[in-house]
Formats: structure tokens, C-alpha cells, sequence
């Protein structure tokens, strides 16, 4: 099992790729949203001359703030930086759109976004279609200067749906995912993987599986919900709670069975933001902090809802019956100043002895 960690992209705390690299972690993913962190492929290009082994990328590239030939670009730049140690995860942009007061990209318009972008990445003639024109593209140059597309970027697809997995079976070189308690089990997912392969009769043989959780490592005796996981993760389980909002309002459903204790009580701390404004509340603090009254709404069931919970102990034998599900990478976000000891404690407590 590989494991990895998202952050969020600060450009202030390159050292923690390093910190990252020296306790043992496979990969460092950094998130991609525009209105909230730093731009992420600076993060990223600074990182690159920071380390020598990690793997770096994008967790996850967002489709709808950036064309094909542009994320393309900025990889093979990377892949010159630090070469055959790069990857690219593509997705939609729930957060970087929202925050806009957007929607993320709808899932044909995001399948034809990766046809382009999976040919690009691998040198070859794509037909792609801007402002309503079309036309052949390539990427050129690549193998005299400028950037690198050897060895070969792997794209990760971010897939949370059905449909969205298939795209990584019919495109991509690995996915990304959500394990439960919020997400399915591994053999769903790369059931829906396969049936995306099948429709183009593709051959899966080095394809990789990644699914991104939270993690809440419990010293002995802790409570799921003491003030020192709060103050941890709190903003990672809050996370979830915003995307629901986004989706219960636009789709005109109830909200998911873990969150209606409490429902009724977010909903008026961001309804008391005026309509016109509210998308810039909801996803302020992603992954980072908690809103005043935010606290008082998490309690151990939510927390155990929304992340991995346990003992080390618990956490080994949760990692492990992964691995045997068929799970290949485990990454886990860290957004609070906690995440220096987080990966400190994980890495020696979990990763070690796996």
C-alpha cells in the first residue's frame, strides 16, 4: 500500500514536502482551488527542487479553470523539474468552481475534457474544440526543451459517481476516490473502472486505484471528538458538510441521513449571509479552519461518518483490509497547522509498522 497526503497549496510551507519525504510518504497531492490557496503548480515546481523522491501533483487539477493544452503545459514543465516523479489528478472542481459561485464542469463535457487531455499527455494528435472551433492539437517541442512529457505523466481521474469512474477505465491511468464511510467499496469502484475500460476495449495493466479520506489517529483512550481532533480535523469533516449543502439546494433533495441532526442549525449559520455572498462562506475555510458555531455542530458520530477513526492499532487493521480489498494508494488531506504532526504521527505509528 502507498501512502500519500493532500495538502492544501501554500506557498509559505514548501518544507512540509520535504518533511513529507523524509518520514516516508509515497506522494504529496496539492489542491487546486484559485480563490482559496496559493497557485498549485508553483507549489509545486518549488517542491520539486525541494526533494528526490516523492511523488508530486495535483490533487486534483480542476478542469473548468484551466483548457487541456494549459494542465498539459504545466505537468510537462514539472515532469522536466523532476522527472518520472509527477502525476496528474484531474476533477470537475466542486470547491474551486463553488467558491466562483459556479457549478462544476456536467460529466460529458468533463469525459471530452479528458479524451483531450489523456492524448495530449500522451504526445499525441487530439482534435479539441475552443470557442466553438475546432481543430487538431498537439503538444510541441516536448522533446527538444521547455518541458518534459517522457516519462509518461499518469493521470489520475477523480471519480465520486458511477459515471465519472467509468471515465477513468475508458481514459486515465488511475483513479481517485472516496472509500466509505462517505464514499463505496474498493470492488464498486473498480467494477465501474472495468466498465469503462470494456467500452472502449481498453486493457487496465498498470492501472492504480488511490482513494482520498481523512484520518483521525486517537491516542489511548482519546474520545472521537475530543477538542484535540476537533481542532485537527474539524475543517475536514465540515468539508463534507458543505459540499451536501451545495447539493441539497441545486437538487432539491434532503440531506444525507449522517447530517440531518444537525441540519437545520448549519443551514442557519450560513443562511444568515446574504444569498448573493453565500458562496463565499461556504467553502471559505476549506480543509483550514471552522466558522464560529461550526465546533458545537461535530460530534464523534460525524467525525466517524466523514473520516478513518482509531487506535493505530484500529488504523492497521483498517489499512490492511483495504490492501486486501484491492485498494493500492491511501492518501489523507491535511489542511489545519496540526498536519506537521499528523504526518509525524501516522508515519511512526501507522506507516511504520504496516
Amino acid at each position: 500500500m502507498k501512502i500519500g497526503i493532500c495538502m492544501m497549496a501554500n506557498i509559505d510551507e514548501i518544507g512540509f514536502f520535504s518533511h513529507a519525504e523524509a518520514l516516508g510518504y509515497d506522494s504529496v497531492w496539492v489542491t487546486d482551488s484559485q480563490m482559496l490557496f496559493s497557485d498549485c503548480y508553483a507549489v509545486l515546481a518549488l517542491a520539486a527542487k525541494q526533494t528526490s523522491r516523492i511523488r508530486l501533483g495535483p490533487g486534483t487539477a480542476i478542469c473548468g479553470t484551466r483548457i487541456p493544452p494549459v494542465q498539459v503545459a504545466a505537468m510537462a514543465t514539472l515532469n522536466r523539474l523532476a522527472p518520472g516523479r509527477v502525476l496528474l489528478g484531474i476533477g470537475t472542481g466542486n470547491t474551486a468552481m463553488r467558491t466562483m459561485g459556479q457549478r462544476p464542469m456536467r460529466i460529458a463535457e468533463f469525459a471530452e475534457y479528458v479524451r483531450v487531455l489523456a492524448a495530449l499527455l500522451r504526445g499525441e494528435v487530439a482534435d479539441y474544440t475552443h470557442g466553438g472551433v475546432t481543430r487538431p492539437v498537439k503538444m510541441l517541442m516536448h522533446e527538444i526543451k521547455y518541458m518534459n512529457l517522457e516519462p509518461k505523466i499518469p493521470l489520475y481521474v477523480s471519480g465520486f459517481g458511477p459515471r465519472a469512474m467509468g471515465l477513468a477505465g475508458e481514459h486515465g491511468d488511475g483513479l481517485v476516490f472516496a472509500i466509505p464511510p462517505r464514499g463505496v467499496a474498493v470492488a464498486q469502484a473498480l467494477a465501474h473502472v472495468r466498465q469503462g475500460a470494456a467500452r472502449v476495449k481498453r486493457d487496465l495493466a498498470g492501472f492504480r486505484n488511490c482513494a482520498l479520506t481523512n484520518i483521525a489517529l486517537l491516542q489511548p483512550g482519546e474520545a472521537a471528538d475530543s477538542d484535540r481532533i476537533k481542532a485537527a480535523i474539524g475543517p475536514n469533516v465540515m468539508a463534507s458538510v458543505y459540499y451536501f449543502y451545495d447539493e441539497v439546494r441545486e437538487r432539491g433533495i434532503d440531506p444525507p441521513p449522517f447530517l440531518r441532526r444537525m441540519w437545520k442549525k448549519y443551514c442557519a449559520l450560513v443562511e444568515a449571509v446574504p444569498e448573493e455572498h453565500r458562496h463565499f462562506r461556504t467553502h471559505e475555510f476549506h480543509y483550514t479552519y471552522l466558522h464560529p458555531g461550526e465546533a458545537e455542530l461535530i460530534d464523534a458520530g460525524l467525525i466517524r461518518d466523514t473520516c478513518l477513526v482509531g487506535t493505530p492499532e484500529e488504523l492497521i487493521e483498517r489499512v490492511r483490509q483495504l490492501e486486501q480489498d484491492g485498494l493500492q494508494e491511501l492518501m489523507f488531506a491535511v489542511g489545519t497547522d496540526a498536519k506537521w504532526r499528523q504526518a509525524e504521527d501516522f508515519a511512526r505509528l501507522v506507516m511504520e509498522k504496516l
